[in-house]
């Protein structure tokens, strides 16, 4: 049976989300910064806009979140015309942004007062992921908030996980940052120390991706890599936001992460070189010129 959805924030991950959900029978209402957007949306798509987070979420059943950083999340949800103040008591709240474990625990606690169910559940699998409806779900939450969200979410997502309560998502969503971050510039580093040598690396890539060199930052990007090819997804911008998050969480915990914090400079040299809006895979940019 469909549901009262609202959906705030129609980016490149967001807009293909509410699509699905639209598409699972769900009714819509949208809201975006650009009121625009989301009128073209509705036009596409079905369902209402509304002007602010308030509308939207007024008589919701789930209230859907995916906006740019904690900043933009506290003005949707607590702002003067945020969605909390309006949802009825035993709504959900589902954030996708990727924040700080800090304003994932804050709304977990500003939702218990409001009678809200509500859940962190950072994403992994970029724009095609969202796309093709095959996006990985971290979740934060309390068990009763992650039962109420997991079927909704199943819109869009072939992998759900239930990571432990609020702010838990959040935090695997770091690790998840950090693991990509290390993996692509011992790729970056590989790819240029063959090029450099004068090897065919379509050639070497065939041979060491069946061993244990194998990652999926190799089997879909290293062609890419190696051809300067940097148009895929999830941009250095984002990275460095994401990265930032991890590395004041770690101190924070008190834990050293020294490649991170190497391989976040690594990316501000990228922007530097005007790649801000390149995938991940550009730190190989630095290496090859």
């Amino acid at each position: 049976m469909g549901m009262n959805i609202a959906y705030l924030g129609l980016g490149v991950m967001g807009a293909p989300m509410a699509r699905h959900l639209a598409a699972a029978g769900h009714t819509l209402t949208v809201y975006n910064r650009t009121l625009a957007k989301a009128e073209a949306w509705v036009a596409a798509h079905g369902g209402r806009s509304a002007a602010t987070p308030a509308q939207a979420a007024a008589g919701a059943d789930v209230v859907i979140a995916c906006v740019g950083a904690d900043a933009d999340l506290e003005a949707v949800t607590l702002g003067p015309d945020g969605a909390f103040a309006a949802m009825t008591p035993g709504a959900l709240f589902i954030d996708h942004t990727t924040v700080s474990a800090a304003i994932a625990r804050r709304l977990a606690g500003e939702g218990e007062t409001r009678g809200l169910l509500v859940v962190d559940a950072p994403v992994s699998g970029g724009q095609a992921g969202a796309e093709n409806g095959k996006l990985t779900i971290m979740v934060g939450g309390s068990d009763a908030a992650f039962a109420a969200a997991e079927p909704v979410m199943a819109a869009y997502a072939t992998r759900i996980g239930h990571m432990g309560p609020a702010g838990s998502g959040q935090l695997t969503k770091m690790v998840n940052q950090l693991c990509i971050a290390g993996i692509l510039q011992g790729l970056s580093e590989g790819l240029a120390l063959g090029l450099k040598a004068g090897l065919d690396m379509d050639a070497v890539v065939a041979v060491i991706s069946k061993g244990a060199a194998q990652s999926w930052q190799m089997d879909n990007r290293a062609h890419t890599m190696v051809r300067g090819e940097f148009g895929f997804g999830f941009a250095v911008d984002w990275m460095r936001k994401d990265l930032g998050l991890a590395l004041d969480e770690a101190r924070r915990l008190g834990v050293p992460l020294p490649l991170t914090a190497l391989v976040d400079q690594f990316y501000a040299d990228v922007q530097a070189m005007g790649g801000n809006r390149n995938d991940t895979s550009s730190l190989i940019r630095r290496l090859v010129r």
